[in-house]
């Protein structure tokens, strides 16, 4: 004989439904993420024999990575079916007279000459062992972290870990996570103090695991290279990446210069070098009253306009192309350089930054694939006008009868276009 079912007998069946139900749901629409995370998990245990290989102790492995989650909200991922977030990067958002800001540059100036005098007995040392300038030095850890004052909220490990999951560099991310395995297991720093920007740059002055285990410096002899809170040995490896990268002690990094009337802006890329005095017998004029050494005339340079019309034009020796070592974009190493002359002699650029409008990534993007297509453009095709870029604009204005500034402006976009 049957009897009714009474509370707590429906709440067991219920209970045993709701979690049929809630295996069944798990099963079916388990979130990308949630199974993403069991794949990162055997990634990251794959990497155990490529540790052991470089001497990382089992236990540090173990203790670092266990409880590892991979962080799927930074940019410059490639996720299957997740349109890619890129990373804001300044120097390629801005135009020149807003990310050369004289207000900005005149602020951080003054700020790095009280440095200067504060750290003027390491700064100096330094410079006897690097050959490179202290306000080098200070204008790029003002650059990079704002002396100090930016946030570096992101685990390293992490960051690190997740570009080499599912990053568009994977295996370059690869050895930046065993670099970072590599600097914990030595015990350079804790794991709650490796912080980084969201690109796996690390300390004062930025260096990616790979670059603090080559660059590093451990000036005060404790064994470890403490660029995340000592400001002399983190300006200490930035000197050691420039000069490892060929730092001419006693030169400078660039000349602001006028170029002659009738000037070919074709010639306004890394690629056409001629020695100082060769330039200077053309009509090149030194536009910012700074004298060229005798020594340096033999020096070979090349000419770059990064507004094009728009604004100052500067020859650039081999230190300026090192300090691109550090950042590629040549606005970065306009801003360093400039910004190392205001700490040592606080004059403005000779020509202003004219405003002018940004052309569209995608503008950009058929520009070059039109250069490529008639022979002017071999380079990347990534909506930037850079250097290389503007010269095969110039070559297309020349060769199409065009106005010659060799700048990316709507009358050549037109007659690509067939207008």
């Amino acid at each position: 004989m049957s009897r009714p079912l009474g509370y707590i007998g429906r709440m067991r069946i219920l209970t045993r439904f709701a979690a049929v139900f809630l295996s069944l749901s798990a099963a079916i629409g388990a979130p990308a993420a949630a199974r993403a995370d069991a794949g990162f998990d055997r990634f990251i245990a794959a990497q155990w024999p490529a540790a052991q290989q470089m001497g990382i102790s089992r236990a540090t492995f173990e203790r670092e990575t266990r409880g590892l989650e991979p962080d799927y909200s930074l940019p410059d991922l490639a996720i299957p079916g997740k349109p890619q977030k890129p990373g804001a990067q300044a120097e390629f958002v801005q135009t020149p007279a807003a990310y050369l800001s004289d207000r900005a540059i005149g602020n951080y100036a003054a700020r790095g000459r009280k440095l200067a005098a504060q750290y003027s007995g390491e700064l100096a040392a330094i410079e006897r062992r690097f050959g490179v300038p202290g306000s080098i030095l200070l204008a790029i850890w003002a650059r990079e972290t704002s002396y100090g004052a930016a946030k570096l909220n992101y685990d390293a490990l992490r960051v690190v870990a997740t570009q080499a999951y599912v990053g568009r560099r994977k295996d370059e991310f690869r050895a930046e996570f065993l670099a970072a395995l590599n600097i914990l297991d030595e015990g350079h720093v804790r794991r709650a103090d490796m912080k980084s920007s969201w690109a796996g740059a690390m300390g004062l002055t930025q260096f990616m695991p790979t670059g603090y285990l080559k660059y590093g410096v451990d000036l005060d002899g404790d064994g470890t290279a403490n660029i995340w809170t000592s400001v002399p040995e983190a300006l200490a490896a930035t000197a050691s990446l420039l000069r490892e990268e060929g730092w001419q002690p006693g030169r400078r990094w660039a000349y602001e210069i006028t170029v002659p009337a009738g000037f070919d802006c074709t010639h306004a890329e890394p690629g056409v070098t001629l020695p100082i005095a060769d330039w200077l017998k053309r009509g090149v004029k030194v536009a910012d009253g700074r004298r060229i050494p005798p020594a340096a005339m033999k020096d070979p340079a090349s000419i770059i306009m990064p507004a094009g019309p728009f604004g100052p034009a500067f020859l650039t020796p081999a230190n300026y192309f090192v300090l691109k070592s550090y950042n590629f974009a040549d606005l970065y190493v306009l801003y360093v350089g400039h910004l190392a002359d205001r700490i040592e002699d606080d004059r403005p650029f000779a020509r202003d930054w004219q405003q002018i409008a940004l052309v569209k990534t995608s503008d950009l993007e058929f520009m070059q694939k039109v250069l490529t297509r008639e022979g002017f453009y071999n380079e990347k095709i990534d909506g930037k006008a850079g250097m290389k870029t503007r010269a095969a604009l110039g070559a297309y204005q020349k060769a199409n009868g065009l106005n010659l500034d060799c700048w990316p402006d709507a009358a050549v976009l037109k007659h690509m276009r067939g207008g």
